[in-house]
């Protein structure tokens, strides 16, 4: 089973930068697909960001069509920790995002089902 904390979350101003942190313990993170999805108040959970780990391939980076170009994934395997920096941030960024693992490969990084293990979620609030 693993554990993921997330930390990072914060009230900011719009076009504002901010780091998310999410911290891995337990199984073998080098080999998990990991994401971020974010869910704002009275609407459906949404994929952001993942980094995909597929069998003798390098890490692939996924974006959502609301944040290329402005989030980046990344993870830093000495850590068991992946980042999304968000830069340039906009209100309807508001959200709490969650850290997502996916501990057996499955084809697909974008579906939050696809995910089993899930951290308890952060707060990010972009004031206009």
């Amino acid at each position: 089973q693993v554990q993921l904390v997330e930390s990072g979350g914060t009230l900011v101003q719009a076009g504002d930068s901010l780091r998310l942190s999410c911290a891995a313990s337990g199984g073998t993170f080098s080999r998990y697909s990991m994401a971020w999805f974010r869910q704002a108040p009275q609407k459906e959970r949404e994929f952001v960001s993942a980094h995909k780990w597929s069998s003798g391939m390098p890490y692939y980076a996924y974006y959502g069509d609301s944040v290329k170009g402005r989030f980046t994934i990344s993870r830093d395997l000495t850590k068991n920790t992946v980042y999304l920096q968000m830069n340039s941030l906009k209100p309807e960024d508001t959200a709490v995002y969650y850290c997502a693992a996916q501990t057996q490969p499955i084809d697909t990084a974008v579906v939050s089902g696809s995910y089993d293990s899930w951290g308890q979620g952060t707060q990010v609030t972009v004031s206009s």
